[in-house]
């Protein structure tokens, strides 16, 4: 059966923090600079789109006012043809020439319809009809002239003929001036359009120069900033740190680079002064051992009874201690890897908590060991083996962190459905911060390392092992009154007898 328990790694040991408000965000940034660029675009193609209209409009505008200088022209034309027909000697029969000056007049007036049809203003259609009204008046004068030909009509013909022929000339010179003015404005608005359509141009380039120099600056130097560092970090350089400079979004990825650098670096020196730890406290079980076998084994003197039997009773100690240490280094190996090897049964808390009693009880080294059980029993479906090991680390870590006669109180209740195993210490009594890294591997309060000897590792590995059963471990103290530690695990339900039994990450 295994356990496979949470991360323990450096990416689970550091939480990323936010920087702080204030800094620019990239993605707003870019957004920004992207509406920008939009909006120049748009108002260039807007700009764009309305004077290709106005020029078009102004395009119309010429040729018609061109239209409007060649049509009076040929009304000019036509009216002196049709004088010419009427009061010259005619060269064709009296019925063509009819028919030629009819023909004549029906231009006219189609002239004067085409005229009136692209006027542009009121005031030009007022001309137009000023000029309509004076060839009306030349045809009446010249019909009464070719009627009755006297020296009177004749000339109040001629008159009315230069009369129309002037205001014509004059509808010519007001088109004329109009197609001037409509091609002053053009040029005005072309000059007007390249003005614009520069700047806008301009604008655009120098949006575009500006944001590649700001991205080079704020984005790029930081990006490369924080690559070299990772690739520092890599080779070695274990004090290298990203800068924290550019848009929110560059300075978080440094923040969590640097966390997680300070973080690994931390753990190195953790797994360091870990094994630093280890090796002292090898070196004196080791060393008493030495020291033991050299005296049993130096023939010098004969050992008296009482001797051997404290030196193997030392030994049995070291012995002990060494077991119990490489032990926890594997069952830490083990929990490292993700795999807790757990064999389940049923048992009794009861049963478990005196077993652990009984077992301190003849090595107490003036401390008392009081155990309060209740009268029924508090089933647990777990693995024996490990929780005992649970209690015995924390048993030992009680006597051990408590002065000369005081007492350690293990308790077993069952509140709802939970069994509540509880030991209570008067020792030296933890920190708020020692609180915090109590259950982390290799992790040991400043006041615990001046008291007793140790890796670190004890309360790490209970931890994981209540937890693989399901449970979870809590610890109330103050610094110097004491620690009392609960292990809260479920009790065992009545269950079919082949059904599995499975508890948090334990897996069959």
């Amino acid at each position: 059966m295994t356990a496979e328990g949470p991360c323990c790694t450096g990416a689970c040991l550091f939480q990323t923090r936010r920087p702080a408000g204030g800094h620019l965000s990239l993605r707003r940034v870019l957004t920004s600079i992207m509406v920008v660029l939009g909006l120049l675009v748009l108002a260039s193609i807007g700009s764009l789109a309305m004077i290709t209209r106005y020029f078009q409009r102004m395009s119309d505008g010429v040729g018609l006012a061109t239209e409007g200088v060649r049509l009076p022209e040929d009304l000019e034309i036509e009216l002196l043809n049709h004088y010419r027909r009427s009061f010259e000697p005619p060269a064709e029969p009296p019925a063509v020439q009819g028919a030629l000056l009819a023909a004549s007049e029906n231009r006219l007036m189609l002239g004067l319809d085409a005229v009136t049809n692209i006027a542009l203003s009121i005031e030009e259609r007022n001309l137009i009809d000023g000029v309509r009204q004076k060839v009306y008046a030349y045809l009446v004068a010249e019909r009464e002239a070719r009627s009755d030909p006297t020296e009177e009509k004749l000339q109040r013909a001629k008159g009315a003929l230069d009369v129309a022929l002037v205001n014509t000339a004059f509808l010519t010179y007001y088109n004329v001036k109009e197609a001037r003015d409509t091609e002053a404005q053009a040029v005005r608005w072309s000059r007007t359009a390249l003005v614009g359509s520069t700047t806008l141009s301009t604008l655009l380039l120098l949006s575009l120069v500006a944001m590649l120099l700001w991205m080079r600056r704020a984005v790029l130097r930081p990006v490369i900033g924080v690559s070299q560092a990772m690739r520092r970090f890599g080779a070695g350089d274990k004090e290298t740190r990203a800068p924290e400079r550019g848009p929110a979004e560059l300075r978080e990825m440094a923040l969590t680079f640097n966390e997680m650098a300070a973080t690994l670096a931390q753990r190195q020196e953790e797994q360091l002064t870990f094994l630093a730890g280890v090796a002292h406290d090898l070196r004196n079980p080791l060393a008493a051992l030495k020291m033991s076998t050299a005296l049993a084994g130096s023939g010098r003197n004969e050992a008296s009874p009482e001797r051997i039997q404290r030196m193997l009773t030392l030994v049995r100690r070291q012995v002990a201690r060494l077991d119990r240490m490489v032990g926890d280094l594997l069952d830490a190996a083990r929990i490292e890897a993700g795999r807790l090897e757990l064999h389940i049964e049923e048992r009794d808390a009861r049963e478990m908590a005196r077993s652990v009693v009984e077992l301190f009880e003849a090595s107490g080294q003036g401390r008392e060991l009081r155990l309060s059980v209740p009268e029924v029993p508090v089933p647990l479906r777990c693995d024996g083996t490990r929780m005992e090991q649970v209690l015995n680390n924390l048993v030992s870590n009680a006597l051990k962190y408590s002065p000369t006669g005081t007492s350690v109180d293990v308790t077993v209740s069952r509140q709802q459905d939970e069994a509540i195993l509880t030991v209570t210490d008067r020792g030296i009594g933890l920190s708020a911060e020692a609180k915090h890294h109590l259950f982390s591997p290799f992790m040991r309060a400043n006041n615990a390392r001046d008291c007793a000897p140790g890796a670190g590792l004890g309360l790490s590995v209970a931890r994981r092992i209540v937890e693989a059963h399901g449970g979870r471990i809590e610890v109330e103290s103050q610094p110097g009154q004491g620690a009392t530690f609960r292990v809260r695990l479920p009790l065992s339900l009545p269950r079919p007898p082949a059904a599995p039994w499975s508890a948090g990450d334990v897996m069959h």
